[in-house]
């Protein structure tokens, strides 16, 4: 009953954010006509048509898109390897989604290219990278058991994938490095409508990948033996988890950018929430309490106002840092009583 009653307030919350993003901005909406809009795309005001359908609902939809992605990726970096600080973005898997989008954006154009790159393209590069870290940290996962050395690896493969993404940056010319940089710092109102088309499949298929890995993560993080005891397989269960990890993780990255903190915050707050580490409660409660944090990140980041929009990175760093710290400083004291 209590979850159920939780769910119920994180879906509540999730209408409340999704509507207030679609309400605010420097032209005043009536409320009443957003739901017009949304409901018949009319509205006595065509100008608040194209507002709310070509600039704020795909933003809407990209945090919320987001905060799913991240926080399900990131639920399922901490059960695999045990770790309350694995996520994404501490594992260099956004970093290596990075450097397939960097590869794409100043690599191509090193060599002479100057035709547009298609949004599946895009996609394609960012799974690239974010698999290719994933199939390293996995290799060494088979032959290294130690958790927290995965985890210190995986922020050395992110290192290094920062230091190719550096050697492109030098070599590029000033207007791509300075789309490219101002990409990095994430941002939500860049997304179209058609990479939308490209991003909903593509994070759907990563969420039911996840989805069918919940009974693999409920068994993983009780250990290996434990899991096998079960009949289940490890290694075809990693490889399910990294490939919809990748999948979640590089789609957001093609279209937002490296966002940050998301993946580690949200799990653990979904956790203190209900109070249970079953993956099946967890996974359903990091879909709309993900989307909530995105959403309440994009708001703050208009606050500034007069069309100054801040960096979503900004943002989420107030807010994931002090959960991290927070859960730090908790199971340290835990572990000092014991």
């Amino acid at each position: 009953m209590r979850h159920t009653v939780l769910y119920g307030i994180l879906i509540f919350l999730l209408a409340v954010c999704f509507l207030t993003v679609l309400f605010t901005g420097n032209l005043s909406i009536p409320l009443r006509e957003i739901f017009r809009i949304l409901l018949t795309g009319e509205s006595s005001t065509a100008e608040w048509v194209t507002i709310v359908r070509e600039f704020r609902l795909p933003k809407a939809l990209t945090a919320v898109l987001a905060g799913c992605a991240l926080s399900v990726s990131g639920l399922q970096m901490q059960t695999v390897f045990r770790n309350p600080l694995a996520g994404p973005f501490v594992l260099g898997i956004s970093a290596g989604a990075t450097l397939g989008v960097a590869l794409v954006m100043m690599g191509m154009a090193a060599v002479g290219f100057t035709g547009a790159v298609g949004n599946w393209t895009i996609v394609f590069a960012s799974f690239s990278g974010a698999a290719a870290v994933l199939f390293l940290i996995f290799s060494v996962s088979l032959r290294i058991r130690d958790v927290m050395t995965i985890l210190i690896l995986g922020i050395m493969f992110g290192s290094i994938t920062s230091s190719l993404i550096n050697v492109l940056q030098f070599f590029s010319n000033e207007s791509l490095l300075k789309s490219f940089t101002v990409w990095t710092m994430g941002s939500l109102q860049a997304v179209t409508e058609s990479q939308l088309k490209v991003m909903i499949p593509c994070i759907l298929t990563g969420l039911w990948v996840s989805l069918l890995s919940v009974k693999s993560l409920n068994a993983l993080l009780l250990g290996e033996n434990y899991a096998r005891s079960l009949g289940i397989n490890v290694v075809v269960s990693r490889l399910r988890i990294f490939f919809s990890t990748g999948i979640l993780a590089g789609s957001v990255t093609a279209f937002c950018g490296p966002i940050g903190f998301i993946g580690i915050a949200v799990p653990h707050i979904c956790r203190m929430l209900f109070r249970t580490a079953d993956q099946r409660i967890l996974f359903f409660a990091c879909i709309p309490a993900g989307a909530v944090v995105m959403l309440v990140s994009d708001l703050l980041s208009t606050l500034p106002g007069n069309g100054i929009v801040l960096p979503i990175n900004s943002v989420t760093a107030f807010i994931g840092i002090p959960v991290i710290v927070w859960m730090i400083v908790r199971n340290h004291k835990m572990s000092s009583l014991m």
